[in-house]
């Protein structure tokens, strides 16, 4: 029961990722490769800054905004510098590495005997692996409204028709360049409140825990859409994101109950995205293979 719960708080706090690559992702159309350095960049700033005695939710917050100083300096290099779009992510991930580095002044930096947003007094009322679940949900509800209401507004409308067609966005008056770059910090800005979250549960900052995570994040937004109907409104989408998060975690906690080592797992969420972007392909496959034994059945 312990691992089942532990998984749901899991799944609700690596969904901040989730979200924050569905804007680049979906929305912008924007491979971004910034993920796996504003990920750990949120972890080392929050880590360090709670080491140091700072309040938590200070620190993940301000870990927020490194993550969306990050998302800007990709989009300026896009956007202004016109460098393409992987270069100008791998770049300044490449760069957040030492940032990372700099910031926590070691490879990995512990929270041992630290308040953490997990083991505040207030919570401590809650069972083991709860709190994960008590504040995962409420930073993931407020994210999940937050991005739904932005979406509907106005600016929001410019942001996803930027993505859908920039000429046309273009011609309509609606600066692309100021689209983008917005866009990138939110999503960075969600990435690395993600990481503080990771980190600050999991009670340490590793400089390469960002390693693979742009993987987890697109098994969070593959898994809700395929597990779900593709006619949905944006809200539905994210709300898809939240759940697909939290059965990836379902599907590593059963790949390691299988007798699995824990070191194959980035092998495993390759394996499992793969499969899933691959589903739709198969199911389309199957249903035109039924389609031609219908007729062939019919014509004789």
């Amino acid at each position: 029961m312990s691992v089942i719960i532990s998984a749901i708080g899991q799944g609700l706090l690596w969904a901040a990722l989730g979200i924050g690559l569905f804007l680049t992702f979906r929305i912008l159309d924007f491979p971004d490769m910034t993920v796996e350095g504003t990920f750990p960049l949120g972890a080392a700033v929050a880590v360090t800054m709670i080491a140091n005695g700072l309040n938590p939710v200070v620190a993940s917050l301000t870990a927020a905004a490194a993550g969306a100083l990050a998302g800007l300096v990709t989009g300026f290099l896009y956007t202004k510098g016109k460098i393409p779009i992987l270069l100008a992510g791998i770049l300044t991930m490449t760069a957040a590495y030492s940032i990372n580095l700099r910031i926590m002044g070691q490879a990995n930096r512990s929270l041992l005997g630290k308040i953490t947003l997990f083991n505040m007094p207030t919570l401590d009322f809650l069972p083991k692996n709860f709190p994960a679940i008590l504040v995962g949900l409420i930073v993931i509800t407020i994210i999940t409204i937050g991005t739904a209401l932005f979406l509907q507004t106005e600016l929001g409308q410019s942001f996803i028709a930027t993505g859908d067609n920039p000429s046309m966005a273009r011609s309509m008056g609606i600066n692309t360049d100021r689209m983008t770059n917005m866009g990138l910090m939110i999503s960075n800005a969600l990435i690395a409140l993600g990481g503080s979250l990771v980190a600050q549960n999991n009670g340490f900052a590793d400089v390469n825990m960002g390693i693979g995570i742009i993987v987890v994040a697109l098994a969070s937004i593959i898994i809700g859409e395929v597990a779900f109907n593709d006619e949905m409104s944006l809200t539905d989408r994210l709300i898809t994101i939240v759940i697909g998060s939290i059965l990836y975690r379902f599907v590593l906690v059963a790949v390691l109950a299988l007798g699995f080592n824990a070191n194959d797992l980035n092998l495993f969420s390759a394996v499992i995205l793969g499969l899933a972007l691959l589903l739709p392909r198969m199911r389309k496959l199957f249903h035109l293979e039924r389609i031609l034994k219908n007729g062939v059945k019919a014509h004789g």
